[in-house]
């Protein structure tokens, strides 16, 4: 938090009457917000630079607005000042869960979403006036989306190895499963067949790179062939 200095009495009437202290926070609030949405913007993601900016800029501004109303008519605090800024964490969810994109499983858009919601939370820590915090928390935003990002990458390119159920219309041959199921870079290592009157089960162990699992099982079910698919 930045701390309390001694101003002139001119140098605080200045900073009053062109509310300098706002535009010190709307700047940054740009710049924190741009700074994390230039990052979503280069890895191609919807809710990229503008986006960003404008979530931390308007929560900036209602941080400040709450701050200040109780006191706009007299030096005397009226209400509760985080009534109106609680209502950011409300209403931004509403944005976060429009980001968030669900296909017959296979889920997309969580990261984008958790951004939002930590973009807002810095847009409301710099209406505060706590500067320091908020340029900590940029920073630490940048290193998770950028440094963990790559970390991510290489984890999901690892090998794993899983168990997996599929189960299909009668009729289906393992070498059709196992020809779709190596198109997405998944190999099996031994299965099952199990026929019932209305369906073919497999239960089969896959093994193959971490993040082709979810490709696979998403791209499986697209298939007329096959019923459904359980993974794990």
């Amino acid at each position: 938090m930045i701390a309390g200095t001694v101003q002139s009495p001119a140098t605080a009437e200045m900073i009053s009457a062109f509310r300098l202290d706002l535009i010190t926070k709307l700047a940054l609030a740009v710049f924190m917000g741009g700074a994390i949405g230039l990052e979503r913007q280069m890895a191609g993601k919807a809710s990229g630079l503008r986006t960003n900016i404008l979530i931390c800029l308007g929560s900036a501004m209602i941080m400040d607005l709450s701050m200040n109303l109780g006191m706009a008519f007299g030096d005397v605090r009226v209400g509760d000042p985080g009534r109106i800024a609680a209502q950011i964490v409300t209403g931004i969810g509403f944005i976060g869960a429009g980001t968030i994109m669900q296909s017959r499983g296979a889920i997309t858009g969580l990261t984008s979403a958790a951004t939002i919601w930590v973009v807002a939370a810095i847009g409301m820590t710099v209406g505060a006036g706590f500067f320091v915090e908020a340029l900590g928390g940029t920073a630490m935003v940048m290193l998770v989306l950028g440094g963990l990002g790559r970390l991510e990458y290489k984890l999901l390119r690892m090998q794993r190895t899983l168990d997996c159920t599929i189960r299909t219309k009668p009729g289906i041959t393992l070498e059709w499963v196992k020809t779709a199921l190596f198109s997405d870079g998944l190999s099996v290592e031994h299965s099952k067949i199990f026929d019932h009157e209305g369906d073919r089960v497999f239960e089969m162990k896959l093994k193959g790179p971490a993040r082709q699992f979810e490709i696979a099982r998403a791209e499986l079910l697209e298939r007329h062939e096959v019923l459904n698919v359980l993974l794990g």
